[in-house]
């Protein structure tokens, strides 16, 4: 495998990466590393997971990270209500048959099915570490700058040895290990221990081109002249200083509300009743109001026609 061949399967399956990123990708698979994305958000950080699912066919296992996430969400835990049903029914054969027929042993025997694998609730962490049959899946650790520091330290020490272990069960280790992609939209640093454990990337927003190709591909029933006229609207947003500059999902969300009101092109009377597809914040659309929807519409009118 080449990375123009990771390039082909990324647009075959519907994402359009730089250089850069592709190289990137081609270098976690090759050397079996987890890649670190960071960036702004709606750059595309975690569509790269969703694409590799479908490209190798590997079961996308995604832990969405959180203040104050442990464990129990991450890694494992024992289904408790289960667990208790399971000694109720027992308490209930112990009444019926009695003692004599029920046997001495049977109450460590109960606490052995008590901690058996029947009754363990594998998170995201151990499922990608567990699994057995088929390619080997995509875990997706989203937004871990979300994270305390004490997961981030855990969560290093999986990834090192690619194993997990259940003090009842014994160690499960990877047959093969997962495809990991760990993303952070850097709303704080990351640690040096696990940028090192990493290969890393910071994605970028797309260039024009890019932008457009994107936008024809995701939203086919757009206009080649709307999908060229809101790219270049929305490159201007990204440059006026906003809260929170609109990302690729933006852009191609934005072309398909334009494109169901059945415009063809940008004008000022449709950019007014789509903002909110575009800008998610009231002060950025007050912001983009403020600065003029007509000059915006002439700027991106014109710069679209310029590269056309």
């Amino acid at each position: 495998m080449q990375v123009d061949d990771v390039r082909q399967a990324l647009a075959a399956n519907g994402y359009l990466a730089d250089e850069g990123l592709t190289t990137a990708i081609f270098l976690a698979l090759e050397l079996h590393r987890p890649l670190l994305l960071e960036g702004e958000a709606g750059v595309g950080k975690t569509e790269v997971a969703k694409v590799l699912s479908r490209w190798t066919g590997g079961e996308l296992i995604r832990l969405q990270c959180y203040e104050g996430i442990d464990v129990s969400q991450a890694v494992y835990e024992w289904d408790y209500s289960r667990q208790l049903l399971h000694l109720r029914a027992a308490e209930a054969e112990h009444v019926v048959n009695g003692p004599e027929v029920v046997g001495e042993l049977r109450a460590e025997a109960l606490e052995d099915e008590l901690y058996s694998e029947r009754f363990l609730v594998r998170r995201p962490l151990l499922r990608a570490i567990a699994h057995a049959e088929g390619p080997p899946p995509v875990l997706l650790i989203d937004e871990v700058d979300r994270a305390d520091d004490e997961f981030e330290a855990f969560l290093l020490e999986i990834l090192a040895e690619y194993a997990v272990t259940v003090p009842e069960l014994g160690t499960f280790r990877a047959q093969e290990p997962p495809i990991v992609i760990i993303t952070s939209n850097r709303t704080r640093d990351v640690h040096d221990a696990l940028k090192r454990r990493c290969l890393y990337h910071w994605v970028e927003h797309p260039d024009f081109e890019r932008e457009v190709a994107i936008v024809r591909l995701r939203a086919p029933r757009v206009a080649e002249e709307l999908a060229r006229q809101v790219a270049a609207a929305t490159e201007v947003f990204r440059g006026i200083g906003l809260y929170k500059p609109p990302g690729v999902a933006e852009t191609i969300d934005w072309a398909e509300a334009l494109a169901a009101l059945g415009r063809s092109t940008l004008d000022v009377a449709a950019v007014d009743v789509t903002l909110g597809t575009v800008l998610k914040y009231r002060e950025d659309q007050e912001r983009a109001r403020r600065d003029g929807l007509d000059e915006l519409v002439d700027v991106a009118t014109k710069r679209a026609a310029a590269d056309s």
